[in-house]
C-alpha cells in the first residue's frame, strides 16, 4: 500500500462523520474525490484515527479492502445528503435514512472498562475493525441528523465550496477562514468593479 501523506482531504475539526461527507470537496469550484482509492481511505482514517470512536492499529489500517472503500463512499453520500437537506430545511429521505441506518447496524459494538493503566473504557467489536469503525461513523451520523447539532449545521459559503460544517457561533459562514478569505477577497472585487464601471 502506498504511504500518502495525507487522506486527500481537508480535515477541518467537525465531527467525524462530517469530516467523511467533506471528503467529497471542491476546489476553484470543481468537485474532487478525497477517497480516490483503497490508499486514499487507509490514510483518511490514519488522520482520523484519534477522533475515531473504534481504535484502529496500523495493520488494520493496512487492511483496508475495495469492499471498505464501497462502504466509505456509500455512506459519505448518504451524510452529504442528509446533511443537505438538514440545512436546507427538508425532511431527510425515507431512503437515505434506510442506508445509514444499515451501515449503523454493519458491525456489533461495545464498551469494555479496562483497569491498566488505571480504570477506563474502550470500544471493542465484532468482525473487522475497519467495518466497525465505518458503522460507528454512521451512528456519529445518526446523533447529528438526530440531535441538537443538527440546528447548527451549515454549508459553506465559499465561492465553490461544497463542504459542511457545524457552526459553533451564529455569524460562522465558513467552513474555514480559507473560505472566508475568498468570499471577502471576491466581494472585494465584485465592488471595485462596480465602482469602475465595470
Amino acid at each position: 500500500m502506498a504511504q500518502l501523506a495525507g487522506g486527500g482531504a481537508p480535515l477541518l475539526g467537525e465531527p467525524p462523520s462530517i469530516e467523511l461527507g467533506n471528503t467529497a470537496y471542491a476546489v476553484r469550484g470543481r468537485r474532487k474525490e478525497g477517497l480516490q482509492s483503497v490508499e486514499h481511505l487507509a490514510a483518511w482514517l490514519r488522520d482520523m484515527r484519534p477522533r475515531l470512536a473504534v481504535a484502529l492499529s496500523d495493520a488494520d489500517i493496512e487492511g483496508v479492502t475495495e469492499h471498505d472503500l464501497h462502504l466509505a463512499r456509500e455512506l459519505r453520500e448518504v451524510v452529504r445528503a442528509c446533511a443537505a437537506a438538514t440545512v436546507n430545511g427538508r425532511e431527510l429521505d425515507a431512503d437515505m435514512v434506510a442506508i445509514l441506518n444499515r451501515h449503523a447496524g454493519q458491525t456489533p459494538r461495545w464498551r469494555e472498562l479496562r483497569t491498566s493503566p488505571q480504570p477506563h473504557t474502550t470500544v471493542c467489536a465484532a468482525g473487522r475493525p475497519v467495518a466497525a469503525a465505518l458503522a460507528a461513523l454512521a451512528e456519529d451520523a445518526i446523533d447529528l441528523f438526530a440531535g441538537p447539532l443538527r440546528h447548527q449545521l451549515r454549508a459553506c459559503h465559499g465561492p465553490g465550496c461544497i463542504l459542511h460544517f457545524v457552526a459553533g457561533t451564529p455569524r460562522r459562514e465558513w467552513c474555514s477562514s480559507g473560505c472566508g478569505n475568498r468570499a471577502r477577497a471576491a466581494r472585494h472585487y465584485a465592488k471595485v468593479r462596480q465602482e469602475n464601471g465595470g
